[in-house]
Protein backbone atom coordinates (compact mmCIF):
# COMPACT_ATOMS: atom_id res chain seq x y z
CA UNK A 1 0.00 0.00 0.00
CA UNK A 2 1.23 3.25 -0.78
CA UNK A 3 1.74 6.27 2.10
CA UNK A 4 -0.89 8.01 -0.13
CA UNK A 5 -3.34 5.46 0.06
CA UNK A 6 -3.15 4.58 3.59
CA UNK A 7 -3.39 8.11 4.68
CA UNK A 8 -6.54 8.32 2.86
CA UNK A 9 -8.27 4.87 4.53
CA UNK A 10 -6.82 6.70 7.95
CA UNK A 11 -8.82 9.64 7.63
CA UNK A 12 -11.73 7.89 6.34
CA UNK A 13 -11.15 5.66 9.79
CA UNK A 14 -10.82 8.57 11.82
CA UNK A 15 -14.04 10.71 10.48
CA UNK A 16 -16.18 7.38 11.49
CA UNK A 17 -14.66 6.57 14.82
CA UNK A 18 -15.30 10.29 15.75
CA UNK A 19 -18.47 11.27 14.11
CA UNK A 20 -20.15 11.51 17.44
CA UNK A 21 -17.54 13.38 19.33
CA UNK A 22 -17.45 16.27 21.19
CA UNK A 23 -17.09 19.44 19.64
CA UNK A 24 -13.57 20.34 20.60
CA UNK A 25 -12.07 16.74 19.77
CA UNK A 26 -14.36 15.82 16.57
CA UNK A 27 -12.77 15.33 13.23
CA UNK A 28 -12.55 19.06 12.44
CA UNK A 29 -9.84 19.24 15.36
CA UNK A 30 -8.46 16.37 13.69
CA UNK A 31 -8.40 17.90 10.15
CA UNK A 32 -6.80 21.27 11.46
CA UNK A 33 -4.10 19.54 13.58
CA UNK A 34 -3.33 17.46 10.31
CA UNK A 35 -3.17 20.49 8.06
CA UNK A 36 -0.88 21.99 11.17
CA UNK A 37 1.63 19.39 11.51
CA UNK A 38 1.94 18.88 7.52
CA UNK A 39 2.65 22.69 7.92
CA UNK A 40 5.34 22.04 10.10
CA UNK A 41 6.61 19.17 8.86
CA UNK A 42 8.14 21.12 5.67
CA UNK A 43 10.78 22.90 7.58
CA UNK A 44 11.76 19.43 10.06
CA UNK A 45 13.62 16.65 8.49
CA UNK A 46 11.40 14.50 9.80
CA UNK A 47 8.98 10.75 8.63
CA UNK A 48 5.74 12.73 6.93
CA UNK A 49 4.36 9.05 6.83
CA UNK A 50 4.46 9.14 10.74
CA UNK A 51 3.74 12.88 11.34
CA UNK A 52 0.75 12.03 9.14
CA UNK A 53 -0.50 9.16 11.36
CA UNK A 54 0.23 10.54 14.36
CA UNK A 55 -1.81 13.52 13.72
CA UNK A 56 -4.53 11.74 12.65
CA UNK A 57 -4.93 9.22 14.91
CA UNK A 58 -3.61 11.51 18.09
CA UNK A 59 -7.31 11.45 19.50
CA UNK A 60 -8.84 8.38 18.45
CA UNK A 61 -9.75 7.76 21.73
CA UNK A 62 -9.24 10.58 24.21
CA UNK A 63 -8.98 9.23 27.27
CA UNK A 64 -11.21 12.22 28.78
CA UNK A 65 -14.08 10.26 27.33
CA UNK A 66 -12.83 7.18 27.73
CA UNK A 67 -12.82 7.38 32.38
CA UNK A 68 -9.72 8.50 32.08
CA UNK A 69 -8.23 5.25 30.45
CA UNK A 70 -4.83 6.06 27.77
CA UNK A 71 -4.59 2.55 26.99
CA UNK A 72 -8.02 2.58 24.71
CA UNK A 73 -6.40 5.26 22.41
CA UNK A 74 -3.04 3.50 21.76
CA UNK A 75 -5.24 0.16 21.05
CA UNK A 76 -7.68 1.37 18.82
CA UNK A 77 -4.49 3.06 16.63
CA UNK A 78 -2.59 -0.34 16.76
CA UNK A 79 -5.11 -2.59 15.25
CA UNK A 80 -6.09 -0.47 12.79
CA UNK A 81 -2.25 0.14 11.58
CA UNK A 82 -1.73 -3.50 11.79
CA UNK A 83 -5.09 -4.03 9.59
CA UNK A 84 -3.75 -1.65 7.46
CA UNK A 85 -0.09 -3.82 7.11
CA UNK A 86 1.79 -1.21 8.74
CA UNK A 87 5.37 -1.34 9.27
CA UNK A 88 5.90 -2.07 13.35
CA UNK A 89 8.14 -0.08 13.60
CA UNK A 90 5.98 3.08 12.42
CA UNK A 91 3.60 1.44 14.96
CA UNK A 92 5.62 1.70 17.50
CA UNK A 93 6.71 5.46 16.75
CA UNK A 94 2.99 6.06 16.29
CA UNK A 95 1.78 4.49 19.24
CA UNK A 96 4.47 6.21 21.27
CA UNK A 97 3.60 9.64 19.92
CA UNK A 98 -0.19 8.80 20.81
CA UNK A 99 0.75 8.18 24.78
CA UNK A 100 2.92 11.18 24.94
CA UNK A 101 1.25 13.97 23.06
CA UNK A 102 -1.06 15.38 25.73
CA UNK A 103 -0.45 18.50 28.37
CA UNK A 104 -0.06 16.58 31.88
CA UNK A 105 -0.26 19.89 33.91
CA UNK A 106 2.66 21.34 36.11
CA UNK A 107 6.52 20.99 34.47
CA UNK A 108 5.78 16.78 34.14
CA UNK A 109 8.94 15.73 31.78
CA UNK A 110 8.17 14.25 29.19
CA UNK A 111 10.14 10.26 29.12
CA UNK A 112 9.57 9.42 24.89
CA UNK A 113 10.82 12.37 22.38
CA UNK A 114 11.02 12.28 18.71
CA UNK A 115 10.90 15.05 15.98
CA UNK A 116 8.03 13.65 15.09
CA UNK A 117 6.45 13.75 18.46
CA UNK A 118 7.73 17.11 18.37
CA UNK A 119 5.84 18.25 15.03
CA UNK A 120 2.71 16.43 16.01
CA UNK A 121 2.99 18.19 19.53
CA UNK A 122 2.93 21.30 18.00
CA UNK A 123 0.43 21.09 15.90
CA UNK A 124 -1.95 19.82 18.36
CA UNK A 125 -1.14 22.77 20.71
CA UNK A 126 -1.70 25.26 18.29
CA UNK A 127 -4.91 23.82 17.88
CA UNK A 128 -6.14 25.23 22.03
CA UNK A 129 -4.65 28.58 20.89
CA UNK A 130 -6.30 31.59 19.33
CA UNK A 131 -9.80 31.96 18.28
CA UNK A 132 -9.94 28.19 17.59
CA UNK A 133 -8.17 27.23 21.36
CA UNK A 134 -11.10 29.74 22.79
CA UNK A 135 -13.88 28.14 20.87
CA UNK A 136 -12.77 24.77 22.43
CA UNK A 137 -12.39 26.18 25.61
CA UNK A 138 -15.66 26.86 26.07
CA UNK A 139 -17.54 24.46 24.34
CA UNK A 140 -15.42 21.77 26.24
CA UNK A 141 -16.36 23.88 29.58
CA UNK A 142 -20.04 23.73 29.05
CA UNK A 143 -20.08 20.35 27.92
CA UNK A 144 -18.83 19.78 31.59
CA UNK A 145 -21.35 22.05 32.71
CA UNK A 146 -18.41 24.15 33.97
CA UNK A 147 -18.68 27.75 35.41
CA UNK A 148 -17.48 30.06 33.17
CA UNK A 149 -15.68 32.25 35.58
CA UNK A 150 -15.09 32.54 39.24
CA UNK A 151 -12.83 34.83 40.94
CA UNK A 152 -13.26 33.66 43.93
CA UNK A 153 -11.61 29.97 42.54
CA UNK A 154 -7.85 30.79 41.25
CA UNK A 155 -6.37 29.20 39.35
CA UNK A 156 -4.08 26.45 40.44
CA UNK A 157 -0.67 26.49 38.93
CA UNK A 158 1.91 23.44 38.74
CA UNK A 159 -1.03 20.66 39.92
CA UNK A 160 0.46 17.41 39.39
CA UNK A 161 -0.87 15.32 36.45
CA UNK A 162 -3.67 13.30 38.65
CA UNK A 163 -4.77 16.73 40.19
CA UNK A 164 -4.81 18.31 36.51
CA UNK A 165 -7.17 15.23 35.14
CA UNK A 166 -9.55 15.56 37.93
CA UNK A 167 -9.84 19.79 38.07
CA UNK A 168 -13.34 20.77 37.62
CA UNK A 169 -12.49 24.55 38.27
CA UNK A 170 -14.09 27.19 36.02
CA UNK A 171 -13.15 27.45 32.40
CA UNK A 172 -11.36 30.50 32.26
CA UNK A 173 -9.01 29.20 34.83
CA UNK A 174 -8.33 26.64 32.01
CA UNK A 175 -6.56 29.41 30.28
CA UNK A 176 -4.11 30.41 33.14
CA UNK A 177 -3.13 26.66 33.76
CA UNK A 178 -2.74 24.86 30.33
CA UNK A 179 -2.97 27.14 27.30
CA UNK A 180 -0.95 30.58 28.62
CA UNK A 181 1.86 28.06 28.88
CA UNK A 182 2.00 26.87 25.49
CA UNK A 183 3.52 29.62 23.82
CA UNK A 184 6.93 28.86 25.64
CA UNK A 185 6.57 24.82 25.69
CA UNK A 186 6.21 24.41 21.59
CA UNK A 187 9.19 22.54 20.00
CA UNK A 188 9.71 23.66 16.88
CA UNK A 189 11.12 27.44 15.22
CA UNK A 190 8.00 27.36 12.96
CA UNK A 191 5.63 25.91 15.76
CA UNK A 192 7.36 28.84 18.29
CA UNK A 193 6.00 31.40 15.53
CA UNK A 194 2.80 30.23 14.66
CA UNK A 195 2.10 29.70 18.49
CA UNK A 196 3.04 33.95 19.36
CA UNK A 197 0.32 35.63 17.25
CA UNK A 198 -2.56 33.05 18.77
CA UNK A 199 -1.33 33.64 22.31
CA UNK A 200 -1.33 37.80 21.84
CA UNK A 201 -4.70 37.25 20.26
CA UNK A 202 -5.82 35.25 23.83
CA UNK A 203 -3.99 37.82 25.91
CA UNK A 204 -6.55 40.31 24.26
CA UNK A 205 -10.01 38.40 24.87
CA UNK A 206 -8.60 37.78 28.73
CA UNK A 207 -8.10 41.19 28.81
CA UNK A 208 -11.45 42.05 27.51
CA UNK A 209 -13.56 39.25 29.46
CA UNK A 210 -12.28 40.27 32.87
CA UNK A 211 -12.94 44.30 32.11
CA UNK A 212 -16.09 43.22 30.91
CA UNK A 213 -16.77 40.85 33.86
CA UNK A 214 -15.49 43.95 36.01
CA UNK A 215 -18.27 46.23 34.53
CA UNK A 216 -15.56 48.84 33.02
CA UNK A 217 -16.51 48.09 29.39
Amino acid sequence: MTATALIENTKEFVKKTLRDAEGGHDWFHIERVYHNAMHIAQYEAVDTTIVALGALLHDIADSKFHQGDESVGPQIATQFLLDQNVDSRVIEHVVKIIKHISFKGGNTQQPFTSIELDVVQDADRLDALGAIGIARTFNSGGFKNRKIYDPAIPPKMDMTPEEYKASTAPTLNHFYEKLLLLKDRMNTQTGKKLAEKRHRFMETFLSQFLAEWQGEL
